[in-house]
């Protein structure tokens, strides 16, 4: 690939960009405006569904797959050009959630051809919301230990148990699961990796209400529920294979949270905010800035991956990295935007902060749930110890 060719093709994204990308589009993004889609969608700014909409006709919302399942099929080169162009603009993602970062990928990886041509290009769309059945109560971090069991029944299997921790699962459409298909077999094994519609009888899902104020996480009850056999991803008994993969995928979106453009002001802005135009605190001062450089050194690492992605190679045990690091700057983030708040940062109701201040209070809480979901950091430093470093158990 010449470089006058990718010259030409930036100022085609760029100008595509100018002409489709609304305004409000290229603002911080609000809560209440998650760009999550699904069935039962509904859009506070009707420019967040037009943004969505232009970007997946042109396979933008999932530039790397294959145009067959409704992504743009960019090689990396080109990829790294639209990014640095989007991020250029500081356009919002067009849609996100786990239909892109994780039961995506492992389709395109996993699947069987029905499975994608069925999937991949509603999740490109943004057309069904997807939710992960994979925690129990009995089963966290020792997630292999897992108790939901499916029994064979003709052509489906039936399911019972119950799944907590399942993020979004009141609003999801279908749900990727673990199942224990073999309750004989060692707890590695007899897992079985499969996919159903949460419309499906037998369902109920109970959102958990956090000590931020608000509810992301559900528990999820499967009483009889009947999954068609179709919908097994690889073998039956062989699903801790997709798991590990789909979690490896997950842990490096989650480390992708310390490091996010889309914040509506810089800690830097926000400390002189509520220092009367300065930093007068030396100590604040001297941490911003070193988180700054953790942030661009992060950052440039990021990109290395997703370049690497981008060229075929999936996430590996480094996805632990990823994750373990990112969630700590997320952390340290919120922990110096408290710091540089003062008292403002201690309100929990309107009556007594802003909304932008409570916001970030809430934040700051729901930062401390990042070092457990996707795996704590405790089993991201044993992975990194073991798959990395190679140290002895």
């Amino acid at each position: 690939m010449s470089s006058n060719q990718l010259k030409t093709y930036r100022q085609e994204i760029r100008d595509w960009l100018e002409a489709n990308c609304p305004p409000s589009m290229r603002t911080p993004m609000p809560a209440e405006e998650y760009p999550g889609g699904g069935r039962r969608a509904n859009w506070p700014n009707p420019e967040s569904k037009l943004w969505l909409d232009r970007m997946a006709e042109r396979g933008f919302v999932v530039p790397t797959w294959p145009k067959e399942y409704g992504g743009a099929g960019l090689d990396k080169a080109h990829n790294q050009v639209l990014q640095e162009e989007l991020r250029r603009i500081n356009a919002r993602p067009a849609h996100v959630g786990m239909g892109i970062s994780m039961i995506g990928p492992a389709l395109l990886e996993y699947g069987n051809d029905e499975q994608k041509r069925e999937h991949l290009p509603k999740i490109a769309r943004g057309e069904i919301w997807w939710c992960q059945g994979y925690s129990e109560p009995g089963s966290g971090s020792d997630l292999a230990s897992l108790r939901t069991q499916a029994v064979e029944d003709g052509d489906d299997y039936i399911i019972n148990g119950q799944k907590i921790w399942t993020s979004g699962a009141d609003k999801a459409d279908w749900m990727f699961c673990l199942v224990r298909t073999d309750p004989t077999a060692p707890k590695h094994q007899g897992i079985t990796f499969i996919l159903f519609d949460m419309t499906t009888p037998g369902i109920t899902v109970k959102p958990i209400l956090l000590i931020s104020g608000l509810s992301p996480f559900c528990e999820t009850f499967l009483d009889n529920v009947r999954a068609p056999k179709k919908n097994v991803v690889s073998k039956v008994n062989e699903g801790w294979t997709v798991a590990k993969r789909l979690l490896q995928y997950e842990r490096t979106s989650i480390g992708g949270i310390g490091n996010r453009g889309q914040a509506s002001e810089s800690l830097e802005d926000l400390a002189k905010r509520y220092g009367g135009g300065t930093i007068g605190d030396s100590a604040l001062r001297a941490d911003i800035l070193r988180h700054r450089m953790n942030d661009r050194g992060f950052a440039l690492t990021m990109k290395r991956s997703g370049e690497e992605s981008a060229a075929g190679i999936a996430p590996g045990a480094l996805s632990s990295m990823f994750k373990y690091y990112g969630t700590e700057q997320n952390k340290n983030r919120y922990e110096l935007m408290l710091r540089a708040m003062g008292t403002q940062g201690l309100g929990w109701s309107r009556d007594t902060v802003a909304l932008d201040e409570l916001e970030t209070t809430q934040g700051w809480l729901r930062s401390k749930a990042n070092s457990i979901e996707g795996g704590t950091s405790e089993v991201q430093l044993n992975i990194l110890a073991k798959r990395i470093l190679g140290l002895p158990d």
